[in-house]
């Protein structure tokens, strides 16, 4: 697990407990918990990608054909 042993993990846990407090530790490990599910549903589903051209560039493209052209 992340080549942690059990000796730092514990040291982890306490320096977390001296930082935030036994009271806070609930409220902190929902909001991980919250994270790291969001962060793997937005893994694990697809993007939806916008590819409806704009109309800025459809104008800038036929003036450009415009141009061309003649």
């Amino acid at each position: 697990m992340f080549g942690l042993g059990m000796q730092e993990l514990l040291v982890i846990l306490v320096i977390v407990i001296v930082l935030f407090g036994a009271t806070r530790l609930p409220e902190i490990g929902k909001g991980v918990g919250q994270a790291i599910r969001n962060f793997k549903k937005g893994v694990n589903e697809p993007e939806e990608i916008d590819v409806t051209p704009k109309k800025e560039a459809k104008k800038e493209e036929v003036e450009k054909k415009e141009k061309e052209g003649g």
